[in-house]
């Protein structure tokens, strides 16, 4: 397994009008650690399981070979998406064309590295209370290219590394849809991207109870990855979101205080407007209005980080002060 330590952040610049003082070292930057010795460890069982005619076989081989040597990002990752033996090994039989073609671009995970360091170090720069995050490698079972779990990033190598090369031909047509769209965002050339959002989400803290402040949780990270990296991502929301915002704004007042985030979020593109997590863009905007409102921007973003998101009336009190929702509210990304 490779163990990869880099400093989070650079010693920022002191300001020449700063005092300095002469006694008094910097405070040591957070470190992450990125570990992707899982994936080697998931080909290994992958290729035993290929090998292996005999179910129960199947099962000791993977379990040995990959869930009992692995990382605790591997069980992170597991634990967040409820990921089994059979999750795995249903996804193995069903898609071995998938597998195959995938293989060969999750040990390319590692060249988005470079570019996440810099992004750290803008994002201590944003945020100098940031904390330390581990970012884990892993090959998943085709449900999440990329979550938290406490101080964790969990990345799933086997979605955040294709493109069009991978075929899709066994997967039933929503599968399809799906991927066929993901991929065309440039997922592995966004990885960088997809890591600095979930690193912020490791900073942010309470359990989302409603749409509202699910969204609000998602915007966020959004916005403050964009700040850290200086783009977004090549999803529809980003550019369908500006186009519709006054239908999407009013449909999303009748929904934000329910506890139902489907029409919304992780949806796919199952919804009145056709097009998947539009609560990203909506989330976005609420975040970027209220720092463009906010006189003092560092203040702003340690709000954003420092918002506790199970309390309902301190969410509804930084949508309220973004004005988004208010009547007549502009729009655009």
């Amino acid at each position: 397994m490779r163990h990869v330590l880099f400093a989070a952040c650079a010693a920022l610049a002191v300001l020449s009008s700063a005092p300095v003082l002469a006694q008094s070292p910097a405070a040591p930057a957070p470190r992450v650690q990125v570990v992707d010795g899982d994936i080697a460890r998931f080909w290994t069982a992958y290729d035993a399981v290929r090998a292996e005619s005999d179910p129960a076989r199947q099962r000791d081989l993977f379990q040995r070979l990959y869930i009992d040597q692995g990382t605790p990002g591997l069980a992170a990752f597991m634990q967040a998406k409820g990921y089994t033996i059979d999750t795995f090994l249903d996804a193995i039989r069903a898609y071995p064309t998938y597998w195959d073609t995938v293989r060969p671009r999750t040990a390319l995970a590692g060249q988005a590295l470079e570019k996440l360091e810099i992004h750290l170090a803008r994002l201590r720069e944003l945020y100098p209370d940031l904390r330390p995050a581990g970012v884990y490698f892993e090959v998943g079972a085709l449900r999440s290219a990329g979550t938290t779990q406490g101080d964790k990033v969990l990345i799933g190598v086997e979605m955040a590394t294709g493109d069009a090369s991978v075929d899709l031909s066994q997967m039933p047509p929503n599968l399809k849809r799906f991927f066929t769209t993901y991929f065309a965002s440039d997922p592995l050339e966004n990885l960088d991207l997809l890591a600095a959002h979930e690193v912020v989400h490791t900073q942010q803290r309470g359990e989302r109870q409603t749409l509202l402040a699910q969204v609000v949780y998602e915007g966020v990270a959004d916005f403050v990855a964009e700040k850290a990296t200086g783009r977004m991502p090549k999803l529809p929301y980003v550019t369908y979101g500006p186009a519709n915002d006054a239908a999407i704004r009013t449909a999303f007042r009748a929904d934000m205080n329910g506890e139902d985030f489907g029409g919304w979020l992780y949806n796919g593109v199952n919804n009145p407007f056709g097009t998947a997590d539009l609560g990203y863009y909506v989330g976005y905007i609420i975040a970027s209005r209220y720092y463009d409102r906010a006189p003092d921007k560092a203040a702003a973003i340690k709000a954003m980080l420092e918002l506790d998101y199970a309390d309902q009336a301190a969410v509804q009190a930084f949508v309220d002060a973004s004005g988004y929702l208010n009547a007549g509210a502009g729009s655009g990304i």
